[in-house]
């Protein structure tokens, strides 16, 4: 159970300051529950440590799970084309590299959604999965052979990142180049990452554009000649007569490794810190590991919550959400406030392995834009605490999670635990 701290009024709530988001989490929590019962659809302005050119003004942020889901399936009034993942408009040639189909509208979305699910067929989705189990089952069994590890480090890193190099075809010697460059991307607040003598944007773009040239090279060598990987078949995929071209080969490439690494890993590291302050729930699941593992993965993923938003952009005016929205304004859908409203979900500060009808939106609202490797990371979650509950199940948390300092992924960089309590 979380202890929710409800002590910062209305008006001390700032969702723009990047303070707001290194806050205790029990602060942080009775925040966004202030928000979704007095005023769930707030603005904001723009973050001043932004350094922005000019006034965008300002954001709105929706914090409901009802409002959630209704922006995520009116994609012709919210659109996510103009930077879903980032507050403040995207740059060209930041949409260049960034302009996956996380932030595309239809035609070009379904077109790109089209070509790519082309790629993950029955065969080798069963070929990856099988990867996943043994993988899995060795990175924590040389976990175990420690008795103090970081977690996030040798286990919850490695799993997602390997699994989705093996899938792309790249090289095992350039694992870590890639892993280093997401950490970039998506940690670029956190001085760990990018030093803070360094420019922040120069930074991402620099990381984006070794990824591009990685990705580009690969295709290069599968066009053509076709290996067993999911490169070969995007390269040489045709849906309708239409194929990716490099650069939205590229961009998917950026989306996969980042997004489809980044997510797993937190949630694998939230995961192990809930199992390791809810004993119960851990007895509980290891007991029953195989009728409960399907809902402990889905409360783990509504519990950590890994990305904190995605924003829409309103293309006309709209009172959908019980406020007046002009054409052009921000909308943030904060999916980790969704995932604890209290009409949704009984209890939902409570950590329960056994969630049922768990309708979380860990994997973004249920509309065009859901995420498309929903499938894989669940795999992933649950071969990775079957090991745990196998292996090690009576690790121990050493100190606090290191967080990452980020307002868009709720992160951890490192989780040290003891094996054997």
């Amino acid at each position: 159970m979380l202890n929710v701290d409800r002590s910062l009024t209305l008006e001390e709530i700032d969702l723009s300051s990047l303070d707001f988001w290194l806050l205790p989490l029990s602060v942080r929590e009775g925040a966004l529950e202030t928000l979704r019962k007095t005023n769930p659809v707030a603005h904001f302005d723009d973050p001043a440590w932004m350094l922005l050119s000019e006034d965008e003004g300002g954001f709105w942020v929706v914090t409901r799970h009802a409002d959630a889901m209704a922006v995520s399936r009116d994609p012709k009034v919210f659109s996510s084309a103009k930077g879903a993942v980032s507050i403040p408009d995207l740059p060209q040639e930041f949409i260049e590299f960034f302009g996956s189909m996380i932030s595309t509208d239809d035609p070009r979305h379904g077109r790109l959604r089209r070509v790519v699910s082309r790629a993950f067929t029955p065969k080798r989705l069963a070929h990856i999965e099988d990867r996943i189990e043994t993988l899995a089952h060795d990175l924590v069994g040389e976990a175990s052979n420690n008795k103090e590890v970081d977690f996030v480090s040798k286990v919850a890193a490695e799993l997602p990142l390997r699994i989705i190099c093996e899938m792309m075809g790249v090289p095992n010697e350039k694992a870590h180049f890639v892993l280093e460059r997401s950490n970039t991307i998506l940690g670029a607040l956190d001085p760990e990452y990018v030093s803070p003598e360094t420019d922040i944007d120069e930074a991402i773009l620099k990381a984006a554009i070794d990824l591009v040239s990685l990705m580009e090279e690969i295709g290069e060598d599968r066009i053509g000649s076709p290996l067993d990987d999911v490169t070969s078949a995007l390269v040489n995929a045709s849906v309708d007569g239409e194929v990716l071209s490099a650069s939205e080969l590229a961009s998917f490439f950026i989306l996969l490794v980042v997004a489809g690494n980044e997510t797993t890993r937190n949630a694998i590291s939230w995961g192990m810190v809930a199992l390791n302050e809810n004993p119960g729930q851990r007895q509980l699941l290891r007991s029953n590991l195989n009728e409960l593992l399907p809902f402990a993965v889905e409360e783990i993923v509504r519990w950590s919550s890994p990305v904190i938003f995605m924003r829409r952009t309103t293309t006309k005016p709209t009172t959908t959400l019980g406020v007046r929205l002009s054409e052009g304004e921000k909308v943030l859908l904060l999916y980790g406030s969704a995932n604890r409203d209290e009409d949704i979900f009984e209890d939902p500060y409570a950590f329960r392995v056994n969630r049922v009808d768990n309708r979380h939106l860990g994997f973004g609202g249920y509309g065009p834009h859901f995420c498309l490797g929903a499938h894989l990371a669940r795999r992933e979650l649950g071969a990775l605490f079957t090991e745990v509950m196998n292996q090690i199940p009576n690790y121990e948390v050493v100190g606090e999670p290191d967080r990452l300092r980020s307002n868009f992924i709720n992160g951890i960089k490192h989780l040290h635990i003891r094996t054997e309590a």
